[in-house]
Parts: C-alpha cells; structure tokens; sequence
C-alpha cells in the first residue's frame, strides 16, 4: 500500500513540476518575490500532498530563532524533502547548487526563474568567489540565502566533509548564519522510492554572529551544533548508539 501511496506522490510531483516551471517562465518579467510566491505555493502543495498521502509531516522547533532581517541558512541535506520545507519556513530564499541541475528539464528551467546561485564545484576558488559576489548580492537585496555545506545528500547516521563557500561567504558579507537540523532522510531517503510514514523532527538552531570571525571558526561551531543536534533528533543515530557492541 506504501508503494502505490509512494507511485501516486511521484506522479502528482512530476506533473506539479512541469506545470509550475512553465508557470515560473512565464513570469520570467515579474519581480523576483512574485516569482518566489509561486516556488512557495508549489513547495506548500507538495508537502502537504506528501503527507495526505504517504503520511509523512513534520514538526519545528525554534521558530523564535529566525531573524527579521536576511540571513545565510545552512541546512541537513539528507533529503528532497528539505529543498521545499525550507520555502515554507523561511522568507524568500535563493539557493547554492550545482549546475547541472539547471540542465534538467522544466525543474532547471524553473529554478533558472528563483536567482540561484549555480556553480561548478570542480572549479574551486572561482566557485567562492562566485558564492560570495552573488551571495552577497541576493542579502543586500533582503534575499535569504540557503546553503547545504555537504554539499549533496547524505544519508542519515553518515557525515561528510563540510564545504567553506558558505562561512567564507558569512565571514566576508558578515550576514548571520540560521543553522537548520532535521532528520527527513529517514523518511524520504535520498534514491529510495517509497516514503516511510512518519514525523519528521526540525530545529532551528540560535543565530551565529560571524561579525570579526574567520570562516573555519564559523563553520567549526554550526558543524558542532549540527552534530549535536542530529545525535538528539536522528532515529538511525540513537539506534547506533544504543547497538550493542561486536565482539570477535
């Protein structure tokens, strides 16, 4: 039954998709938060289609903790989940991405629509600069700015090296950085069709002040928040934790 619940979501998705992306490039000539209010309704449209039929909702935990004023948000990936929640709790946002997912057809075409930052992650230092320079660009303009420093989704319990664009961008712009944890890889894992039923946990962290600080201390305290926070909230983590050990 979760399998054809699971077939009938990816069905409306992929139609959602492909209807909204030619509804974004129409309105290519409207302002940008016009635009962004049309992401937003699709984003809301498919989280609440994911829970009226696979049963996955969510709750949060520390709304007091966003700010009034434009900020750099550094995001769990784990999940597809995610990339459309984060429209619904925070203002209008842009985000760091790779690429190639401009090349996708309608999904690219639309996001091409949302004035997100697509870089080449194999180019290095020419992939910071152009984090900062437009980064910098969307904050001045009250544009938040999302960024998933494991630069791809990981699946839940795992961890991988953190990318600096995103501190190096809050060290030069001196933008706060709002620290997001979430577990929704458990129920919408990434490459995994059918969706686990369920609630997924999401905290928002206290704001990080990166005023008169470099961006390896930037990033060490979010990633430290970060882990302590997923070890509270992940399901997988605490099973880890509490399996007993192998012996020989």
């Amino acid at each position: 039954m979760q399998f054809i619940r699971s077939f009938i979501f990816s069905v409306s998705m992929i139609i959602a998709t492909v209807l909204v992306s030619l509804v974004l490039l129409l309105c290519a000539p409207l302002p940008f938060r016009l635009r962004s209010r049309v992401g937003r309704t699709y984003a809301a449209y498919i989280i609440g289609t994911l829970k009226a039929l696979c049963g996955v909702d969510y709750q949060v935990k520390g709304r007091e903790n966003i700010p009034a004023g434009a900020a750099i948000i550094f995001s769990k990936h784990q999940s597809t989940w995610e990339t459309y929640a984060l429209q619904l709790l925070f203002p209008a946002q842009v985000w760091v991405l790779k690429r190639e997912l401009m090349w996708v057809p309608f999904f690219g075409w639309g996001m091409a629509m949302l004035k997100p930052i697509s870089i080449d992650r194999s180019s290095g230092r020419k992939a910071i600069k152009q984090i900062i320079k437009q980064g910098k660009e969307r904050l001045d303009a009250g544009i938040w700015v999302t960024i998933f420093p494991e630069g791809t989704r990981i699946a839940p319990g795992t961890y991988k090296r953190w990318g600096m664009g995103g501190a190096i961008l809050a060290e030069e712009s001196n933008y706060p950085i709002v620290p997001v944890a979430h577990n929704a890889g458990e129920f919408w894992g990434r490459r995994e069709f059918v969706k686990r039923p369920g609630t997924i946990q999401v905290v928002i962290g206290p704001v990080i002040e990166p005023r008169g600080r470099k961006a390896a201390e930037i990033s060490a305290e979010v990633e430290n928040w970060m882990r302590t926070t997923m070890a509270e909230i992940s399901n997988v983590e605490k099973n880890n934790m509490n399996a007993p050990a192998k012996t020989e």
